[in-house]
């Protein structure tokens, strides 16, 4: 039976990183894998060494079938935003890892890592990292050439995100090694190493928003307020579409944004897609998401056209529709992922019957929520009631195939 694969993780300051043991297996290897940096580290290795480029798919299968004493090397930590996890699963291998360039960076700045919020924007979009990292007293970074620190700052700059503070480690172990802090508009302008990590710090307490953020608060149409979900209806509405931290929202008709930021607060994990057809509303919806730290797409379009370009969502809230309301709503039944929530607010009860029908014409089952609320209001020195106008909430699910 051939041994099993030795995966070992390794610094930035090559053979001094690994422990005796470690630099023998190598030596007693017959077969050395890895990037071109981490082979770098051993010019003397007289067994065959093969490079990892691109995909791990077709080495996988190469190395299923070997029967040759093997060692792959990864630098840092193989199970940290590394190969080893993928590795793991396929192969029959075992782990050594090395400290995590998280890890090191932590050192140097010389505070404990445990409650830190650890995400990357490497080889991914920025997209949603504005909701997802929001309040968070320390949050650990991965960044590449594109996600710099340079277009972090100006993208937490552009969120009013100031209460940050980042250290940034470059090149840890590296011959070039720099470490410090920066204020953002130092952060923006500094020049870096591709090999860094940033760490941002709350340096003060930014304001914080509960579910059902006041109507007040939104940027919204003037002279004509009231084109906005209100808050008792939204946090109703928000309820009913039951979401997770991890959803795909879509919010038709988003107007101010209130319904879709809000969303974002819910599913900080998820992705937010919202369209409105007015052009002024959809300025106040990215006002309010600068202000509200909610990071969402959204676009210029009368949907159903727009729709196309969004991944299937886990739920779906529907504020206004205009005349195609049924062919909205077959596009929205179709489109919902298994277990999705579609819900619409209906003023009129003529709406309110197009919408039963169309959802029961998908096969969907419905609940509605007559909603018929007041607000306190003081005359005098007494209160007297001040209703909202009332509204049908309307929740659209598919139907169970087991028990209808």
């Amino acid at each position: 039976m051939h041994p099993s694969m030795k995966l070992i993780g390794i610094g930035d300051n090559g053979q001094e990183s690994l422990l005796p043991q470690y630099i023998q297996w190598i030596e007693d290897s017959e077969v050395l894998v890895g990037g071109e940096r981490v082979l770098g580290f051993f010019p003397a290795y007289t067994g065959e060494k093969i490079v990892i480029k691109g995909g791990l798919s077709t080495l996988v299968e190469k190395l299923s079938t070997e029967t040759r004493n093997i060692v792959i090397l990864a630098s840092g930590d193989p199970l940290f935003y590394g190969i080893g996890g993928l590795l793991a699963k396929k192969l029959d291998i075992e782990l050594y890892p090395y400290m995590s360039s998280m890890q090191l960076a932590f050192s140097r700045m010389g505070e404990s890592w445990q409650d830190a919020y650890v995400t990357s924007i490497h080889g991914r979009s920025m997209k949603g990292l504005a909701q997802r990292i929001d309040g968070k007293k320390k949050i650990a970074l991965l960044t590449d050439a594109d996600n710099s620190p340079n277009a972090l700052a100006r993208y937490l700059k552009h969120f009013g995100m100031t209460e940050y503070r980042a250290f940034v480690a470059e090149n840890l172990q590296g011959d070039n090694e720099k470490c410090g802090w920066y204020s953002l508009d130092e952060l923006e302008e500094a020049e870096f190493s591709p090999l860094n990590v940033v760490i941002l710090k709350q340096m003060e307490a930014p304001k914080r928003y509960a579910l059902g953020i006041d109507d007040e608060e939104f940027s919204q149409r003037k002279p004509d307020k009231g084109l906005i979900t209100k808050k008792e209806i939204r946090v109703l509405s928000l309820h009913a579409m039951q979401l997770q931290r991890d959803s795909i929202v879509w919010d038709v008709g988003t107007c101010t944004g209130s319904m879709a930021i809000e969303a974002g607060k819910l599913a900080p994990e998820g992705q937010v897609f919202a369209v409105e057809k007015n052009a002024p509303d959809l300025e106040n919806c990215l006002q309010n998401q600068q202000k509200f730290r909610v990071d969402i797409t959204a676009i210029h379009s009368k949907a159903p056209a727009g729709l196309e370009n969004f991944p299937d969502p886990d739920a779906i809230f529907i504020g206004g529709t205009g005349g195609e309301m049924v062919e909205l709503l077959k596009l929205c039944c179709t489109r919902l992922k298994p277990n999705g929530r579609i819900v619409l607010n209906a003023a009129t009860i003529e709406n309110l019957y197009k919408a039963v029908e169309a959802f029961k014409a998908c096969g969907f089952a419905v609940d509605i929520l007559q909603a018929q609320l007041s607000r306190s209001k003081p005359i005098l020195d007494m209160t007297r009631f001040v209703p909202l106008n009332p509204i049908y909430i309307i929740s659209a699910h598919r139907k169970e195939e087991n028990h209808e």
